[in-house]
């Protein structure tokens, strides 16, 4: 059940932060939807492989690495859903900044 509320609270994220930040389209709740559900699948099954290969980089910039692996994941849900458009890499990196800090502020248990 906490997973479900989760995964709603992350879609109403999301589509407040495209009406906030700018090149970030999201057409629907729906498109949302399931924007959430391909980056949480993502980020359960391709992060830690991507974590494990780039340790060495992400060793040498301290964590800042990261970010990147998150942009990716990013970019690759928006490659997955059509109803989302994201212009750019550094839109999709503010994007992936802002979403995680908002999650981070809400999940504080």
């Amino acid at each position: 059940m906490r997973s479900i509320l989760n995964l709603i609270v992350t879609s109403l994220l999301i589509l407040g932060l495209s009406r906030v930040l700018p090149h970030i389209n999201v057409h629907e709740f729906s498109d949302a939807l399931w924007f959430a559900i391909v980056v949480s699948l993502l980020n359960i099954f391709l992060r830690p492989i991507l974590i494990v290969l780039s340790l060495p980089i992400t060793m040498v910039t301290f964590g800042l690495f990261l970010i990147v692996i998150n942009t990716l994941i990013i970019m690759l849900a928006d490659r997955l859903i059509d109803g989302i458009e994201i212009v750019g890499f550094w839109y999709a990196v503010l994007f992936s900044l802002c979403l995680s800090a908002v999650q981070s502020l809400l999940n504080k248990d």
